[in-house]
């Protein structure tokens, strides 16, 4: 193959670099030498500009959507310039804030490591009534002990007890990015007071400081089950993000427990999942790929100049594999990249017993690879790459629900908690699990929408410039 299969990744805002290394040929991933290596050594905007366009130039798959009449000397900042460069692409809706520049060290540190600073609480907000609540709460970080959990609402939020102000008036003045803003930096020891409401009305004032903790894939609480629906074992695994190389561990001991128990249908939750390792995309096939090893999972495609680098990724064996007879998707416009990836993937080997159930996806069918300036941690994050499955079916830049056999709306039910067979989008996946298609009402509109109640539901709280950790996994604070 072109590309080892640890290089690659896809997600909202991906990582292709490190865990692995790459072949020899292609580009370098996670330090040495950049790829195209740069005309000078320098940190001055200008040559990090150079160095940006020369990694399009030469590796963009879009080459012909690629605006090479940009003035770099009217642009102020890195980011800026590369989003004029590929502005084309962006009108065409293929490069929707998929290239972009990260810290090398920031990046690295998020893929090896696993861990985050923060309050370790994914938060969404209201688009009609001004409100932010609590999406999910990650069980180690120092939100989750002081009751922050989903479906909590945050009524206030300040600096301190007396700086409190309330959200409603926050999001009315200065919208959702007034609250992204007063959140604060990630930083170790950041403080923050809030009142919060919890599900039963139940408010209370509480004071938390940010801190180091790991990013759990897959929540030890909810996140792999064995639900019994009426006698039948359905398998349920929420995974959060594949960006995580713990991922690896949680998912094969999940599908151990599947295999164990005989599970053969199964709820893939991806509701929140911005996307993140290709290896761990291509590994959770393998583990639903007990009687297809060998058999095609997905085919990498550069550009045409680099085709000698496209590649073939099969199914390879796994001792927790089972093999489905049945999957239910639960997404929303959050799901991206990895997520859609694994889901375009199964399609042909499970044709109309394969369902999106929820919303419909972000339409991510391409990756990025990572060309480093290691003189200034910057690290490029070009899209350079499509995935496609078996059948050559990768055209999903709309969302999955253009692609997918069936789709079935259902609502984002954060009163429950994900998993329950009583939250909503759960109690769809059982359905259709149960029924097929004429359980379903078909996903219709652009990614996210499909629900009546769309217009009124909550978006993921991202800011307008997401950290390393906030691309792979939005929302997250």
């Amino acid at each position: 193959m072109g590309i080892g299969r640890n290089v690659l990744s896809l997600s909202l805002a991906v990582s292709l670099v490190a865990c692995g290394g790459g072949d020899s040929s292609g580009p370098t991933f996670g330090g040495g030498t950049p790829t195209p290596t740069p005309t000078t050594a320098g940190c001055s905007l200008s040559e990090r500009q150079d160095f940006a366009f020369a990694v399009l130039d030469e590796w963009y798959l879009f080459p012909e959507l690629l605006d090479r009449t940009v003035n770099k000397n009217a642009h102020s900042s890195v980011q800026s310039y590369l989003d004029a460069l590929v502005a084309p692409a962006r009108a065409q809706n293929k490069d929707k804030g998929f290239t972009f520049i990260t810290s090398i060290q920031e990046e690295n540190d998020l893929i090896n490591n696993g861990s985050s600073a923060g309050f370790g609480i994914r938060l969404g907000y209201d688009t009609v009534n001004n409100r932010v609540f609590i999406l999910e709460a990650f069980e180690n970080a120092p939100a989750f002990p002081q009751g922050f959990d989903r479906g909590v609402e945050i009524i206030q939020l300040g600096n301190s007890p007396s700086t409190l102000q309330s959200i409603a008036t926050i999001m009315a003045t200065e919208g959702p990015q007034g609250v992204v803003n007063r959140l604060g930096p990630s930083d170790p020891g950041v403080q923050r007071t809030f009142v919060i409401r919890q599900l039963d009305t139940t408010e209370t004032q509480v004071t938390v400081s940010k801190a180091e903790y790991p990013l759990d894939a897959v929540s030890n609480r909810y996140g792999a089950q064995i639900i019994n629906d009426g006698g039948k074992l359905v398998g349920y695994i929420n995974l959060r993000t594949f960006i995580v190389q713990s991922a690896d561990a949680d998912l094969r001991a999940a599908f151990q427990n599947f295999r164990n128990q005989g599970v053969t249908e199964v709820i893939l939750d991806f509701r929140y999942n911005g996307g993140g390792l290709v290896s761990i995309a291509e590994l959770m096939g393998d583990l639903m790929g007990r009687n297809t090893v060998g058999q095609v999972f997905s085919r990498t495609i550069l550009r045409p100049s680099k085709a000698s680098q496209n590649s073939t990724e099969l199914f390879e064996a796994a001792a927790q594999s089972i093999q489905p007879t049945k999957i239910a998707v639960i997404g929303r416009g959050g799901t991206a990249s990895a997520s859609e990836l694994v889901t375009n993937s199964m399609i042909p080997y499970l044709g109309s017993n394969i369902a999106l159930v929820g919303a419909n996806t972000s339409g991510k069918p391409v990756g990025q690879f990572g060309f480093d300036l290691a003189a200034c941690d910057d690290r490029i994050r070009a899209v350079t790459f499509q995935t496609t499955n078996r059948d050559n079916n990768g055209e999903y830049f709309d969302g999955l629900a253009s692609v997918m056999p069936n789709t079935c709306q259902a609502a984002d039910d954060i009163s429950a908690q994900m998993g329950d067979p009583a939250e909503a989008s759960t109690a769809k996946a059982l359905e259709f699990l149960r029924t097929g298609s004429a359980a379903c009402t078909p996903i219709t509109g652009k990614p996210g929408g499909g629900v009546a109640q769309q217009a009124a539901e909550r978006e993921i709280l991202q800011p307008d410039t997401p950290s390393a950790v906030q691309r792979e996994i939005p929302g997250l604070y």
